[in-house]
């Protein structure tokens, strides 16, 4: 194992990415994260761009953005709004100029008043590739670099050591720099209520307030003092899109970000094991992937999603709406997007993921396992006692909206 080692760090299995993450060598065989051609979402759309096939509106930044959004297929509702100083253009971050997250499945936007467009794009092979360019001031093609700044965090203990998305959860300053920091090294929708949104806006959660979204902090004598921002009171909302960084919106990003890390670095152990056994999989290395597709099945079934909030969630409007386009629906009707809620977040407990370009792009002998156990978990006839929060009628659903949405199943599944 010439490539890779591992790290003496020992992280939860039910909410971590695994429970002894690998240190990866990207920019070196077989990974070769620098050298491969990037085929991800965003670098196809750059052709186009650089190419004239797309044109943006340049009248000023918002309509920019706006049509930048459009020609991606990316609501302007998933817009999270963040003030916390947890990112590469920190110094143009505070609560007077929050940052605006906007995503679909494969692409993730970032966009600061004043400041350059921030892209994280997921190809299939490479995990999240970074992108980062101004908005061209008068109109023209902008000068879109590929970022390398972007993997001191995006590819560090938080992301399994694989390119990936990251969301921080602190307790800014007056001036956003992080007093305090909360669920560290996790991601995902099994990560508690009460430690998330540290640092961002919330809007649309009625009377859950049991987080630490919408404050600051101050230092003093006896400690931390604790002082509540209302959302659009240091900032005007006409500088971006939307007027709204939507519980429903978080959530949704926050599932995305532990799905995708969980399925790249999937991707990477598989990669790293397959180079060095010569193609063919020790018996220990065959394990571990074993025990690698048994927690990303349990996370594409929503196994240890945390309950919302007592009453449920609204979710915006427009945000529902935009997010249902793009369902994949059975002939019944049903779909993996059906939105629940009132206690979850969805309907049928399985990820919609499972048609984006992370899990898409996994390797054979990953994707094999994670088809087998998924199997395994569906089935009414043998329980598994794991599944067993499943009820017999939602696993049918299940197995029924995979059989006609997808196409790569295995034979007799």
């Amino acid at each position: 194992m010439r490539r890779f080692w591992i790290v003496a760090l020992l992280c939860s299995g039910a909410i971590a990415l695994h429970a002894q993450p690998l240190q990866y060598e990207l920019g070196d065989p077989p990974h070769n994260y620098w050298k491969r051609t990037p085929s991800d979402r965003f670098a196809k759309f750059r052709a186009d761009l650089e190419a004239g096939r797309v044109v943006l509106d340049a009248t000023s930044e918002k309509t920019y953005l706006v049509s930048l959004l459009r020609a991606l297929g990316i609501s302007a509702a998933t817009q999270t709004l963040v003030f916390s100083t947890t990112s590469l253009q920190l110094s143009l971050i505070s609560p007077r100029n929050p940052r605006a997250i906007y995503f679909n499945e494969d692409v993730y936007i970032g966009f600061i008043p004043g400041g350059k467009i921030e892209v994280v794009s997921v190809d299939p092979d490479l995990g999240g590739v970074f992108y980062l360019f101004d908005i061209p001031r008068g109109g023209g093609v902008p000068r879109i670099e590929r970022a390398t700044r972007c993997m001191n965090c995006h590819a560090g203990e938080e992301t399994g050591r694989v390119p990936g998305v990251l969301i921080k959860s602190v307790v800014p300053g007056p001036s956003g720099g992080s007093l305090e920091s909360f669920r560290q090294e996790l991601m995902g929708h099994a990560v508690p209520l009460a430690e998330r949104f540290g640092g961002w806006h919330v809007t649309g959660a009625g009377s859950f307030t049991n987080h630490w979204g919408n404050l600051i902090g101050r230092s003093t004598p006896p400690g931390m003092v604790k002082i509540p921002i209302q959302p659009g009171t240091q900032f005007s909302y006409a500088r971006y899109p939307v007027a709204t960084s939507d519980l429903l919106a978080h959530l949704l990003h926050e599932h995305q970000a532990g799905f995708v890390n969980r399925a790249v670095e999937a991707t990477y152990r598989t990669r790293g094991y397959l180079d060095a056994d010569k193609g063919q999989l020790s018996a220990a290395h065959a394990a571990d992937l074993d025990k690698q597709a048994h927690a990303l099945t349990r996370y594409i079934l929503f196994a240890d999603e945390v309950s919302l909030p007592s009453g449920g969630v609204a979710g915006d409007v427009e945000l529902k709406a935009d997010f249902l386009k793009s369902r994949r629906a059975t002939h019944a009707g049903a779909s993996l997007k059906d939105l629940d809620l009132r206690t979850r977040i969805f309907k049928y407990r399985c990820s919609y993921m499972i048609y984006s370009a992370a899990f898409q792009g996994l390797p054979p002998e990953m994707k094999q396992r994670v088809w087998r156990r998924l199997a395994e978990a569906l089935d009414t006839a043998k329980p598994v006692a794991e599944y067993t929060y499943l009820p017999a009628l939602e696993k049918q659903a299940i197995r029924q909206i995979l059989r006609e949405t997808l196409t790569d199943l295995p034979k007799g599944w």
